[in-house]
């Protein structure tokens, strides 16, 4: 438990470098989960290891060790877990707990105002058209969900265009993409570390979208070419402060993994083959997460070991 405990939390320092080789190298779909999943396991795995943590500590305690029929004495010289230690990681676990559900009370909120508000949109063929001379569009989640395009984005694209915006929206719509980013945003919430996978599923999800739409008109340069002439329309004009936070456009949103921003390499990979499988990715991820797993579990039974040890 001395290592192990430790191991979920060191593997969480990684993340920006994963984030980037996932989200570069790796088809969209399978980073997408790669990473979501990724957040999601490391997430939970570093919340595990400060509650071991912290536990360690509170059996020092005469009073708490009474009450679990514990030795305090055993426990204070057999305890692998030092006083300070084991107070930094109560308090870090607390923080994981508020701020994961903080996060999960915020993303129910916002799908539940998106559903409401998709619910009471009149809808043809699920599309919404809103008298708007600012050029947006988005997919807005719900039972169904919608897909919104203001008359000003209508009026920049012709009606080639005009058929791969509604595939990239009823992409995101189809593959459920809100979720994906409220669960790795969950994790990132628990472990702060793990920020840059849940940015990441926020551009690969809109990569993803970007390839359903090249695969639905069969031409990655056209999708290319609406992406940039979209970005550069709206860039000066567009204010997404009044969407619901569940929605996704075909802008997405600008992370910090590189310093290009989410559109160039978004056409920048439109204008290149597609992307293929690496399973070499593949296992070094799943490698992370058995290792993360694993010394979950060592340090677990590590732990149970160790009450025994202290009952007795």
């Amino acid at each position: 438990m001395r290592i192990a405990v430790y191991l979920p939390l060191l593997l969480s320092l990684f993340a920006p470098f994963g984030a980037r080789i996932l989200s570069e190298r790796c088809e969209p779909r399978l980073a997408t989960w790669l990473l979501t999943v990724s957040a999601l396991m490391l997430g939970a795995a570093s919340t595990i290891s400060l509650g071991l943590l912290a536990v360690t500590g509170l059996i020092r305690l005469p009073l708490l060790a009474d009450l679990g029929h514990w030795s305090a004495g055993a426990a204070q010289r057999d305890d692998p877990t030092q006083v300070p230690v084991a107070l930094v990681a109560g308090l870090l676990l607390g923080g994981a707990v508020l701020a994961a559900a903080r996060m999960l009370w915020i993303r129910a909120r916002s799908l539940a105002a998106a559903a409401a508000q998709a619910a009471c949109m009149p809808a043809q063929d699920g599309l919404v058209v809103v008298d708007d001379e600012t050029p947006e569009a988005f997919a807005l989640p719900g039972l169904p969900g919608r897909v919104v395009v203001s008359t000003g984005m209508l009026d920049l694209l012709d009606d080639g265009e005009h058929e791969i915006l509604l595939a990239h929206e009823r992409a995101h719509l189809e593959a459920h993409h809100y979720l994906f980013a409220a669960l790795a945003g969950l994790g990132a919430a628990a472990n702060p570390l793990l920020r840059p996978l849940a940015a990441a599923v926020g551009y690969t999800t809109e990569r993803w979208a970007d390839e359903r739409a090249a695969a639905a008109v069969g031409d990655r340069a056209r999708v290319a070419r609406t992406v940039g002439k979209a970005a550069l329309a709206t860039h000066y004009t567009l204010n997404r402060r009044h969407l619901p936070g569940a929605a996704l456009g075909i802008l997405g949103r600008r992370t910090s993994l590189t310093g290009a921003g989410p559109i160039p390499r978004r056409v920048a990979a439109l204008l290149a083959p597609p992307l293929r499988h690496h399973p070499a990715l593949v296992i070094a991820a799943g490698a992370v997460l058995v290792m993360a797993t694993g010394a979950i579990a060592d340090a677990t039974l590590d732990l149970h070991v160790f009450l025994e040890l202290a009952g007795i």
